[in-house]
């Protein structure tokens, strides 16, 4: 089922059950989606864009979560945690830590990556690979925690 198809029943839901959480998250997913469709490009939504999209909306999210936070704003933070709780429900299941570094490991012995000096060509081939199961920000400390070793 496609991204739109679930969100458009979700928001149904969330309707019928009066959840403001839920319907903020998804009203703001849809308009992302919808900003994505007629952006001009003429490029296809593939499975890979929608996932990209809303990983951009839950780093934002956590961008001003973390704002939010430092100001001491915790009202502002609990709708921030509630919106990312909802929108990571359209992510696809995360890697754990330990799946992370066996697969990190394996495309550091592929590509012959030994110091510092690879780190691009590692983060590129790892964040091809690992497009939508986990966190960039976690796959680079990973990375540059095994090529300093």
């Amino acid at each position: 089922m496609s991204l739109e198809k679930r969100l458009i029943g979700d928001l149904k839901e969330a309707m019928k059950a009066k959840d403001q959480a839920k319907l903020r998250s998804i009203r703001a997913a849809k308009a992302a989606l919808l900003i994505m469709k007629t952006d001009g490009t003429g490029s296809e939504i593939t499975e890979d864009r929608e996932i990209k999209l809303i990983q951009k909306l839950v780093k934002q999210r956590k961008e001003s979560l973390d704002i939010y936070v430092k100001q001491g704003r915790e009202d502002l933070a609990v709708v921030e945690r509630e919106e990312i709780a909802v929108l990571e429900t359209y992510l696809p299941e995360q890697m754990d830590e330990t799946e992370l570094k066996s697969v990190i490991s394996g495309i550091i012995d592929k590509l012959g990556a030994s110091s510092m000096a690879d780190m691009g060509k590692v983060m590129g081939a790892a964040s091809a690979e690992l497009a939508g199961k986990a966190d960039g920000k976690a796959i680079s400390v990973l990375v540059k925690q095994m090529l300093s070793n």
